[in-house]
């Protein structure tokens, strides 16, 4: 048994966190609002996760120190954007001995940086980390539906002490040591989902969606690699797997998003009425940057900065898209 704390209280944090409960390990979430805190505590219920009671023997904490210290595991799952911010929060409490896993998915506008490269930026390169990915929407997760992730680090022991801390009948967890693969394709299919969302919105079919999935993967999959990253990754569960569920589910808020801006919503308007964080819209600057810097083409993101930053239409986007030069599917055949 392993004492667990989960940095967040959002779904994801609280499902992953009700995953471990269930493989008997000892549970604390951490939120950084007290009256959340003060329900989880006296309804063992979350406002994240409708429908759901917590389980009695988890516990549940606003005070940052008492979560950090009293952990063997921390794991982050708080929103891309405050990442940082967190991870400075806890950086006076934590110690070498323990392990850190993040379920963020999302790239550092500022930096370009990663989840584990901001986690390695903020607490230190010696500490052992760990990048869990895969198509995973919390509402399943939580209802124990079968499950298949990754667990992803450059340390192979601490790759398997994370496989084996989740593995259970329900929740099947790969390991892998290609971590900027797994965190490139967990940020990015966030922006391609949005624009899978969008053509949702207009009204557009399942040929349209096919299409944005399938060249999707190959825009993440050229920048992932530029990056260092394997394209067997971008094959995998945290590439095709998780951008086919993100884009295609009703429980994918950055669909969501997307298809209330197809139907003529502002960006702003969007994110207000999924009422969760879009991580999408966050990443999306940070991608076309990631583009410029590796000098890689990426269309499908390209328009979608347009879409939601330069007031571009969405039905302008598909016609940006569908008239540009003609070319070869893949370069990489011969005639």
């Amino acid at each position: 048994m392993a004492r667990i704390s989960v940095i967040g209280a959002g779904s994801w944090g609280v499902a992953l966190a009700v995953m471990l409960n269930k493989n008997g390990h000892d549970v604390k979430v951490w939120s950084h609002r007290q009256s959340q805190v003060d329900q989880m505590n006296d309804t063992h219920t979350s406002d994240k996760i409708k429908g759901v009671r917590l389980p009695d023997s988890m516990s549940f904490t606003a005070d940052i120190e008492d979560a950090a210290k009293t952990a063997d595991v921390i794991l982050m799952a708080v929103p891309s954007k405050a990442t940082r911010e967190t991870a400075e929060k806890i950086k006076p409490f934590v110690n070498d001995n323990q392990i850190f896993i993040t379920v963020t998915k999302g790239i550092e506008e500022e930096t370009l940086f990663t989840q584990t490269e901001i986690l390695e930026d903020v607490l230190g390169s010696e500490k052992r980390i760990c990048v869990l990915s895969g198509p995973s929407h919390a509402e399943e997760v939580v209802t124990f539906k079968p499950t298949l992730v990754v667990a992803g680090s450059t340390d192979r022991q601490t790759s398997l002490f994370v496989q084996n801390l989740f593995m259970n009948k329900y929740f099947r967890v790969y390991s892998s040591p290609d971590v900027k693969g797994i965190e490139v394709g967990a940020a990015l299919k966030n922006v391609i989902a949005l624009a899978a969302g969008m053509s949702d919105g207009l009204g557009f079919g399942d040929n349209a969606k096919a299409a944005l999935i399938t060249r999707g993967i190959k825009e993440i999959s050229a920048l992932a690699v530029a990056m260092g990253g394997q394209a067997e990754t971008l094959s995998g569960l945290t590439g095709v797997g998780d951008l086919i569920v993100t884009c295609s589910s009703m429980h994918s808020r950055n669909r969501m998003a997307g298809f209330y801006i197809g139907q003529g919503m502002t960006k702003d308007e969007a994110m207000e009425k999924v009422a969760m964080v879009v991580e999408g819209v966050f990443s999306a600057k940070a991608a076309m940057k990631l583009a410029k810097k590796y000098d890689i083409e990426m269309p499908i993101v390209e328009v979608v900065n347009a879409v939601l930053f330069d007031g571009m239409a969405v039905k302008d986007a598909v016609y940006e898209l569908m008239t540009r030069s003609k070319k070869d599917e893949t370069d990489e055949l011969e005639w």
